[in-house]
């Protein structure tokens, strides 16, 4: 098997996969797992992709569903194995977002609101290190070190020759304003965010104070979408002690219109990039007095 299966991914396809035999057998996780002498969370977690999947999860619930296709029992063993490879954030050690790290290694496609901060693949390493040092006080040098790694690890994504990530970013302008580190450092940031946006699939919005209230005062999220028809778009939505990942059509509907309305409400590309320009000149300003 190829060394660049997505793990995260090989676990979604086929939780996905052992969802749609369990309802074609007509039962319930709880009904599974009595059947199984396992929880019901397990069943769940197997089903989302949230949880590692062995070969004998596999077996023993082809067993359940009565699956008699050795062809389709050996397909999903094979997921199942694939899904226990490690990607490249693996060899970070333990990373809190490891889950969504996998799937945006393997989306196509990024749609992201951000009314704090400058999200993670268009952040400058000096930008990064601030910003996480300031949000983990408590964590140690060597661990907010490892986190600046992988996020600049993940932009490798944008500047990839073969098959880049589709970006698209909406901004609140407190994300521009909010001084992180220094006015040098927002200065380099704000300049790498104009670099970036010239990018053709790299597209940047900003939302100003002066456009009053709008639909994502309610704060960050990202919608994720995948060149494989057979994987639903996500939304995720980062928190403090978990994140909450969003699949449900009728989700992914509500946060896809939402963001419609944002692209709408925002400067246009270019009146973007001639507001981002004009903040950094400000910092620019501010250093030199």
């Amino acid at each position: 098997m190829a060394s660049n299966v997505n793990p995260t991914v090989r676990r979604r396809r086929l939780g996905q996969e052992l969802r749609r035999l369990r309802e074609l057998k007509g039962m319930t996780a709880e009904e599974v797992a009595e059947r199984l002498l396992v929880s019901q969370s397990k069943i769940s977690r197997l089903e989302n992709g949230r949880r590692s999947i062995s070969q004998r999860d596999v077996r023993d619930l082809c067993g359940v569903y009565e699956v008699e296709d050795h062809r389709i029992v050996d397909s999903l063993m094979q997921m199942a194995k694939d899904s226990r490879q490690q990607g490249w954030w693996h060899s970070f050690g333990d990373i809190p977002y490891s889950v969504y790290i996998g799937l945006e290694t393997d989306a196509a496609s990024l749609r992201v609101y951000d009314p704090q901060v400058v999200p993670g693949l268009l952040q400058t390493r000096a930008y990064a290190e601030t910003l996480i040092t300031g949000a983990l006080p408590e964590t140690m040098p060597t661990d907010i070190d490892k986190r600046v790694q992988v996020r600049l690890r993940r932009q490798e994504r944008i500047a990839a020759p073969d098959n880049p990530l589709r970006l698209w970013t909406v901004l609140d302008e407190s994300a521009l304003r909010r001084v992180v580190g220094s006015r040098a450092v927002m200065r380099e940031q704000l300049e790498h965010l104009v670099e970036q946006s010239q990018l053709p699939h790299v597209t940047v919005q900003v939302i100003p104070f002066d456009m009053g209230a709008h639909p994502g005062l309610n704060g960050q999220y990202a919608i994720l979408e995948f060149p494989d028809a057979a994987d639903s778009s996500v939304v995720y939505i980062e928190g403090v002690t978990s994140d909450l990942y969003l699949e449900k059509a009728n989700d992914v509907q509500k946060y896809s219109v939402m963001y419609e309305h944002l692209r709408a409400q925002a400067l246009n590309v270019e009146q973007s990039r001639q507001f981002i320009a004009k903040i950094a000149q400000e910092y620019a300003l501010q250093e030199a007095a």
